[in-house]
C-alpha cells in the first residue's frame, strides 16, 4: 500500500491503490483540499508525468494551447497525472482523445468536481471512473490514532500531526476557504458567504431548516441552497440522504448534512470540543460517518443513510440496506437510547442492529449489539458488517 511522509511525522499506510485502479482504467479522483492527493500521487506514481495545474507556467502554457499535452507525452509514458484538473477543463478534450489513440491511462485529481459538472464540459463519456480521497482513518494510523486527538483535530494529515493544531485549523477554515470560494467563482459576495459558513457549521448533523439558515445568515433562502450546493461541490460537505423503506413507522425524506471533518466543521463552529462536553456528541457521530463514507468510497461502494420516522425515532446510520448503527458517545449505553434501534427492528428488514458507544466491552440487549467503537471499527474495515 502506498505510504504518506512528511519530514518529522510517521509513514503512514494509505489504503486507495491507485496503481491498482490505473491499471484497469483512467480515473479522476477528488478530495478537499489537503486530505493528500498530490503527496499520495508522488509517493505511488513517482515514475508519471504530472501536470500541476497550481503551476502558473504549467497552467499558461496549457490554456494557451491545450494540445502541447499530446506534444509532450512521449509515447512510451502509459500513465500521466493532472493535478488540479477542474482549474483547466477544456484540458479534457485533449485527455479524452490521448486515451482513444494511445490508450493512456490519465489520474486526474481535483479538489472541486463543480467546474466540471457544467454544461459542456467532457466527462469522458464513461472513459475514467470516479473515487474519492477522505482524511485519514483509524486503520490507516494504525497505532497513531487517538480518539480524543481526531475529534479535536480532526483527521487531515497535517493537522492531525500539527505542532500548532489550532492555527493551522484557522488557517484552513479561514483565509483558505474563503480563497477556495472566490477561487471557484462560486460567489463575489465572500462577506455573505462568511456568514453563512459559520451558520451551516453549527447546522452539522442534523436536517438543515434552510429558511432558518437564510435568516440567521441574512441571505436570501434561494442563496442558501445554492451555498450549499457550493459546499458539496466543493467536497466540503457530505450529504446524508435519508432511508424510506420502513413501512410500519413513517420515515422523513429529508436529508442530513454533514462537514467532512471533524476539526473543520469544530473550527468553523469556533468551537473546541473535549471529552464530556455537550459538542462531544456531534463530533463523535461526525467523525464516525467520515469512516463509514471512507469505507464506502474505498471498499464496498454501498450507500449510508440514516432512518426518521415523523414519530420522532431515529437512527443515525444504515449501511446499504443490511445494517442500522447507532451512534453514542457513552461509557454506558441505556436502554433509552437504544429505542429506536429496537423501533427499526420492528420492520424485519435488515441484518443487523449496532450501537456503537465508549462501552469498554460488547455485549448484546436483545436484538441490539453494543460494540465499543475501536471494535466496530476493525470489524468494519475486516469486511464483517457486509450484506
Amino acid at each position: 500500500m502506498p505510504s504518506s511522509q512528511v519530514p518529522g511525522r510517521p509513514i503512514i499506510e494509505r489504503l486507495p491503490d491507485l496503481a491498482g485502479w490505473l491499471e484497469k482504467k483512467s480515473h479522476f479522483l477528488f478530495g478537499p483540499r489537503q486530505t493528500g492527493k498530490t503527496f499520495l500521487v508522488r509517493r505511488v506514481l513517482p515514475e508519471a508525468r504530472v501536470y500541476d495545474l497550481l503551476d502558473s507556467s504549467v497552467y499558461l502554457a496549457l490554456s494557451q494551447r491545450p494540445a502541447r499535452l499530446a506534444e509532450e507525452v512521449a509515447p512510451r509514458e502509459r500513465v500521466v497525472v493532472i493535478d488540479e484538473i477542474q482549474r483547466l477543463p477544456l484540458l479534457l478534450n485533449e485527455v479524452h482523445r490521448l486515451i482513444e489513440q494511445r490508450g493512456i491511462r490519465f489520474l486526474l485529481t481535483g479538489s472541486s468536481a463543480r467546474k466540471l459538472r457544467r454544461g459542456g464540459v467532457n466527462l469522458l463519456g464513461g472513459r475514467a471512473r470516479t473515487r474519492y480521497l477522505h482524511p485519514l482513518t483509524c486503520r490507516e494510523l494504525g497505532a497513531h490514532f487517538e480518539l480524543a486527538r481526531a475529534i479535536e483535530r480532526g483527521l487531515l494529515p497535517a493537522i492531525y500531526f500539527s505542532d500548532d493544531h489550532a492555527a493551522d485549523l484557522e488557517a484552513y477554515t479561514g483565509t483558505y476557504l474563503q480563497q477556495e470560494i472566490v477561487a471557484e467563482g462560486a460567489t463575489r459576495n465572500v462577506p455573505a458567504f462568511s456568514r453563512f459558513l459559520r451558520v451551516a457549521a453549527l447546522c452539522n448533523a442534523t436536517v438543515v431548516n434552510f429558511t432558518a439558515v437564510a435568516n440567521d445568515a441574512q441571505v436570501p433562502r434561494t442563496t442558501v441552497y445554492e451555498y450549499f450546493e457550493i459546499l458539496k461541490d466543493t467536497l466540503l460537505l457530505l450529504e446524508v440522504p435519508a432511508w424510506r423503506q420502513s413501512k410500519k413507522r413513517k420515515p422523513l425524506v429529508s436529508s442530513k448534512y454533514y462537514f467532512f471533518d471533524v476539526g473543520v466543521v469544530s473550527a468553523l463552529q469556533g468551537r473546541l470540543v473535549k471529552a464530556g462536553t455537550p459538542e462531544f456528541g456531534p463530533a463523535f457521530e461526525t467523525w464516525l460517518l467520515h469512516e463509514l463514507v471512507a469505507y464506502r468510497d474505498y471498499v464496498s461502494g454501498e450507500t449510508v443513510s440514516y432512518w426518521r420516522s415523523t414519530s420522532g425515532f431515529e437512527v443515525d446510520f444504515l449501511l446499504g440496506d443490511h445494517t442500522a448503527i447507532e451512534v453514542k458517545a457513552k461509557q454506558t449505553v441505556s436502554p433509552q437510547d437504544l429505542r429506536s434501534l429496537h423501533a427499526l427492528a420492528e420492520e424485519k428488514k435488515l441484518k443487523r442492529l449496532l450501537c456503537v458507544s465508549l462501552e469498554a466491552r460488547r455485549r448484546q440487549v436483545d436484538s441490539v449489539t453494543v460494540l465499543p467503537v475501536r471494535e466496530f471499527l476493525d470489524a468494519l474495515w475486516d469486511g464483517a458488517f457486509s450484506a
